[in-house]
C-alpha cells in the first residue's frame, strides 16, 4: 500500500498545495515551525478521519476559511482509490472513489498508516489512556467489526454513565433501564476485549524477536493486558460475557454511589514487562525508547499480516530522538519494505548513509521545494 499523491486546500498553512510521492522513503526538511507535521498531520488524518494532535477538526481549517479538503491517490495491490476529507462548520464528509460514505467505519482501513513521533514514548510510561487508545486506534484499522464495536461501547458507555447520574442524584429509582444498558455494554464489551487480547497476542509476538535484536540478545519483552474484567485468556466470547456481566453486577451499588461506568475496556491497561520489570517503573530511558521502537516496527509486519498489505510509516521528527544504534535498526527495517514519511530538520548522517535515493522536499513558511540530485 502506499499513497501516491497528496492534495491539500486551506489546510492550518497550506491553500493549496499538490505532491507526488516516492513509493520509498519521503523526506520533508525544514526548521520548526516551517509545516512539516502539518503534513504528516494530514496523511494521518487522511487515514484515519482524525488528527493525533487535536480533538477539534475547526484546528485544520485555515485561518480565515470555511472549509478545507485533504484528498489523495492510494496505490493498493489490486486497485488505485481516491479518498478525500471535507471538513467545515457542518462536520466532516469523507469519500471514497468520489462516493460519499454514510459512516466513518466504511472509510477507515483505505489508507492504514503507522504513526511514530517523540511522544510516542508515553506509549510506555504515559496514562493508561494512550495505550488504550494506541490499541483502539491500530486495530481498529486492520478490523472494521472493532472500529463499529469500539464506536458502539462509547455511544453505550457515555448513555450509562448519564443514567447512573441519574440514579446517584436520585432523579430516578428505575433500574431497569440500567439493566437493558449493562447488557448492551456487555455484549459489545465482551467482543471488545477478546479482540484485544487476541491482537496483544499476535503484537508481542511480532515484537519479541525484534526487541530482543535490538538490546543485542540482552532482554525479552512481554506484553501484559490488564482488565478491568476478571476473565482467563483462554476463555470464549460466552465466557467472557458472563464474567463481565457478573462483575457488573458486583459494581452497581459503587457505581450508582460514584455516578459511573467503573469497569470495562475504558478502564483496562496494557503494561510492558522486560525482563520480568515493568519497564515503564524501573526501566532506563533507553529501555523504553527501546519498547517504543520495537512494538512500532512490530506493528507493521502484524498489519500486513492481517491485511494483506503493509501500511504507510510516519517519522515525525523521531530520528533526533534515537541513537545511532536504533536509528540503524529502524531504517534498516523499512529499507525497501514500506513507504515512508520522514520530518526532520536536518537527515542525520546514519540516515543519510542507509536511505536508498530518498525523494526530499524542503518546507519553509509552507512552501514545499524538492530536492535534485546533485
Amino acid at each position: 500500500m502506499e499513497l501516491e499523491s497528496l492534495t491539500l486546500k486551506n489546510y492550518r498553512n497550506y491553500g493549496d498545495l499538490t505532491l507526488e510521492f516516492s513509493d520509498g522513503v519521503n523526506v520533508f526538511l525544514g526548521e520548526n515551525a516551517q509545516g512539516k507535521t502539518n503534513l504528516l498531520e494530514s496523511i494521518y488524518v487522511l487515514a484515519l478521519a482524525r488528527s493525533h494532535r487535536t480533538s477539534s477538526d475547526k484546528d485544520l481549517i485555515q485561518w480565515s476559511e470555511k472549509e478545507a479538503t485533504i484528498s489523495g491517490r492510494v496505490k493498493r495491490a489490486i486497485s488505485n482509490t481516491p479518498l478525500s476529507l471535507n471538513f467545515s462548520n457542518k462536520g466532516k464528509k469523507a469519500r471514497v472513489n468520489h462516493l460519499e460514505q454514510s459512516k466513518l467505519s466504511q472509510y477507515i482501513g483505505q489508507l492504514n498508516v503507522i504513526l511514530f513521533a517523540p511522544e510516542d514514548l508515553e506509549l510506555v510510561k504515559g496514562a493508561p489512556s494512550v495505550r488504550r487508545r494506541f490499541i483502539d486506534m491500530e486495530f481498529g484499522q486492520m478490523n472494521p467489526l472493532y472500529l463499529y464495536n469500539t464506536t458502539q461501547y462509547k455511544r453505550i458507555l457515555k448513555e450509562r454513565n448519564a443514567y447512573l447520574k441519574r440514579l446517584q442524584l436520585k432523579q430516578t429509582t428505575d433500574t431497569v433501564f440500567l439493566d437493558v444498558l449493562s447488557e448492551q455494554l456487555v455484549n459489545v464489551g465482551a467482543q471488545i476485549l477478546l479482540a484485544r487480547e487476541s491482537f496483544l497476542k499476535k503484537l508481542e509476538q511480532a515484537a519479541q524477536p525484534i526487541h530482543a535484536e535490538i538490546s543485542d540478545q540482552r532482554e525479552t519483552l512481554h506484553l501484559v493486558y490488564n482488565s478491568s474484567v476478571n476473565f482467563d485468556e483462554k476463555d470464549d466470547l460466552a465466557g467472557v460475557t458472563a464474567a463481565f456481566e457478573s462483575a457488573l453486577l458486583k459494581q452497581r451499588t459503587r457505581e450508582i454511589m460514584m455516578g459511573s461506568t467503573l469497569l470495562g475496556p475504558h478502564r483496562d491497561d496494557l503494561q510492558f514487562i522486560v525482563n520480568d520489570n515493568d519497564v515503564a517503573v524501573f526501566g532506563s530511558q533507553g529501555q523504553q525508547r527501546t519498547t517504543a521502537l520495537a512494538v512500532k516496527l512490530a506493528e507493521i509486519d502484524l498489519m500486513q499480516q492481517e491485511t494483506g498489505e503493509y501500511p504507510v510509516l510516519l517519522l515525525d521528527d523521531v530520528l533526533s530522538e534515537l541513537d545511532a544504534n536504533r536509528q540503524t535498526h529502524l531504517l534498516l527495517a523499512i529499507q525497501d519494505k514500506v513507504q515512508t514519511f520522514i520530518t526532520a530538520p536536518s537527515l542525520t548522517d546514519v540516515a543519510r548513509q542507509l536511505i536508498h535515493t530518498p525523494k526530499v522536499f524542503h518546507v519553509k513558511h509552507g512552501e514545499i521545494t524538492l530536492e535534485t540530485e546533485n
